[in-house]
């Protein structure tokens, strides 16, 4: 690693006080939860933002496990803070959750947004968005899907452009054959030809809001991603392949959190782990090789699961500060630690021939 190179902490994301969007996102079982369930703990703590919300938008919620309480998709209160929300919501709704979004009022519009592939979630997202935005959170973490979803996901506004498109262009064929269905069903002709605006105008007012976000995800001072992953072959393809598409969708990414790390003082005289540093360490250099202007931040891996917010608040020490691993035990021969192993061998074995002189001297 460079002497120059960015410093391998997320403390400059906490600095840009002006963030509005982090999304936190990679290969599945990286852990993206546990870095943005602390990163947003880490945001809230640090007494500049007045309000902080995290949102899980991964179909596999685990927020609830990260901070052992019940999330649903209402902003709830995280318990311990006052100024950290967290929420689940699904960016693919089931019909039942359609039912209940705005545009889905209109079967219609239900009906012909069916046909355009993609558009539900787009709408929904929309809908998730404007409810966002109407809350003045100063900063909004996304826990991400792995790499499929989050992409299509950030694609979005572009899905309800050309959705909204085919709707305009098909908005005249349907003009005639609308007033004569609706006049057919006793509407009068104003109310026939007021309808397909009325449809369109559901949809346009959804859209400007997405418009506006889509605006804003693409403007460095407002929104980032933090890129989590492995040091693995499998993760370091996908996070490529992550920051070419963040790259064509214009949105800044500037941070690598590569989780599970073993460091050679861990290993200790384990074969198995003296293998796996070696396997790590390949694909550590390929980092540092790929990404030599963005932060990169190693984290160890760890003999528990992070859950609870104390456990997040350890951890998000991490996030901000490199990772010192603790001293290694001393290599047998080089220091007084297998003195002190020998010298209780050596206390056991005087007290296991005491024990037998006793029995003998018994008989």
């Amino acid at each position: 690693m460079a002497d120059d190179a960015p410093e391998p902490s997320l403390q400059n994301v906490l600095d840009q006080k002006e963030l509005k969007w982090i999304f936190v996102g990679g290969k599945g079982g990286v852990g993206k939860t546990t870095t943005s369930s602390s990163l947003a703990v880490a945001l809230a703590e640090r007494g500049d933002r007045d309000k902080v919300l995290i949102i899980s938008t991964d179909p596999a919620h685990n927020l609830s496990d990260a901070f052992r309480q019940k999330f649903t998709k209402t902003p709830t209160l995280v318990n311990g803070f006052t100024n950290l929300f967290a929420m689940e919501v699904d960016p693919t709704p089931d019909l039942g959750d359609m039912e209940q979004l705005e545009w889905a009022q209109d079967s219609f519009l239900t009906e012909l947004a069916g046909s355009i592939p993609g558009i539900d979630e787009a709408m929904s997202f929309a809908e998730v968005m404007k409810q966002v935005q109407t809350m003045d959170y100063n900063t909004i973490v996304f826990d991400t899907a792995p790499t499929g979803h989050t992409l299509r996901l950030l694609n979005f506004p572009t899905i309800l452009e050309k959705g909204l498109s085919k709707l305009m262009a098909l908005k005249g064929a349907m003009g005639g054959m609308m007033g004569q269905m609706t006049r057919m069903m006793g509407m009068g002709a104003e109310g026939a030809d007021n309808l397909p605006d009325q449809l369109l105008g559901k949809v346009e007012g959804m859209l400007e809001v997405v418009r506006k976000v889509s605006a804003q995800f693409k403007d460095p001072l407002l929104t980032t991603f933090v890129a989590v992953c492995i040091p693995e072959f499998l993760s370091l393809y996908e996070t490529e392949r992550l920051v070419q598409e963040l790259a064509k969708f214009e949105i800044d990414c500037r941070n690598i959190v590569i989780n599970q790390v073993i460091f050679p003082e861990s290993v200790g005289a384990s074969k198995l782990l003296d293998a796996r540093v070696r396997m790590q360490s390949k694909y550590l250099d390929q980092f540092y090789e790929l990404y030599e202007d963005f932060h990169i931040l190693k984290l160890p891996l760890l003999e528990e699961e992070v859950r609870g917010p104390e456990a997040l608040r350890a951890f998000a020490v991490n996030l901000l500060q490199p990772y010192v691993p603790p001293p290694a035990l001393p290599a047998p021969g080089t220091s007084g630690r297998e003195a002190v192993l020998e010298a209780e061998v050596a206390e056991l074995r005087k007290k296991v021939a005491e024990l037998e002189g006793q029995l003998l001297a018994k008989k």
